[in-house]
């Protein structure tokens, strides 16, 4: 456990990968802000990390609302400590072919990716800048370098990899590091959905995926956390700017 009590703030963290995250991190020994719209899904982490003795907040705030994230981010500052970690996770997929991409799909996929990102570190950096320490932990997606049917996703994936970039020039001199880790194919509700779309069962949509991935097998929401969890400590400081694509291989 760090010497100093960390607070890190999960956007998206009610299920899957963010929910994975804030396990991880509160193993870790940070307290977890849970920043997500799935009240459900708020409700069940939180009282998991709390009943195993961890300090957690959950929070029901829509990240691309740049009123909803400051308040959010003000509430953990003042219940949990200074939040000097945050994983932007929250994200959504309209996918679809250009053609038939609606603007209202590009817009909440950019949104929610982007904006939401840029929102949720631009309230916290001041926190992080003032505490001289800070980790920025961005998710992208191996679909940044191209997804047929997701423009949209694509656009805010590959745009997130230059706004962690540009994060780790501007504050590199305070203390604060800015990563971007870019997923393959990982076991979650979100994949499960799209195998259900495509009429085939989740075990042969994995299996299929598996055979094209150099480790194969298919990725786990722990591997994604494992990750952060080195981005966020205290170990990385020497580490910015950096996009590592935890995917199974060299190629996405």
């Amino acid at each position: 456990m760090a010497e100093v009590q960390r607070t890190a703030i999960i956007t998206g963290a009610g299920r899957g990968i963010g929910a994975e995250i804030a396990r991880r991190l509160a193993s870790d020994g940070m307290n977890i802000a849970i920043i997500d719209l799935d009240e459900k899904g708020i409700a069940s982490i939180t009282e998991e990390l709390s009943a195993q003795g961890h300090k957690v907040l959950g929070i029901t705030a829509d990240v691309s609302n740049e009123d909803a994230v400051n308040a959010a981010v003000e509430q953990v500052a003042t219940e949990l400590g200074a939040p000097t970690v945050v994983v932007n996770n929250a994200g959504i997929i309209r996918d679809n072919l250009l053609f038939k991409m609606s603007v209202s799909d590009w817009d909440l996929v950019m949104n929610v990716h982007l904006r939401g990102s840029f929102l949720m570190s631009k309230a916290a950096q001041k926190h992080m800048v003032e505490a001289k320490w800070g980790r920025i932990i961005n998710l992208s997606s191996t679909s940044a370098l191209g997804n047929r049917g997701q423009a949209n996703y694509s656009a805010a994936k590959a745009g997130l990899q230059g706004f962690t970039k540009t994060l780790a020039l501007e504050l590199g001199q305070f203390g604060v590091t800015a990563n971007a880790i870019a997923p393959g194919f990982i076991e979650t509700e979100m994949t499960a959905s799209t195998a259900e779309r495509m009429g085939i069962t989740f075990e042969e949509f994995t299996t299929k995926a598996a055979a094209a991935i150099p480790v194969r097998r298919t990725g786990k929401p722990a591997d994604i956390a494992n990750t952060v969890s080195f981005f966020a400590s205290e170990n990385a400081g020497f580490v910015s700017g950096q996009v590592i694509y935890v995917a199974g291989g060299p190629k996405a």
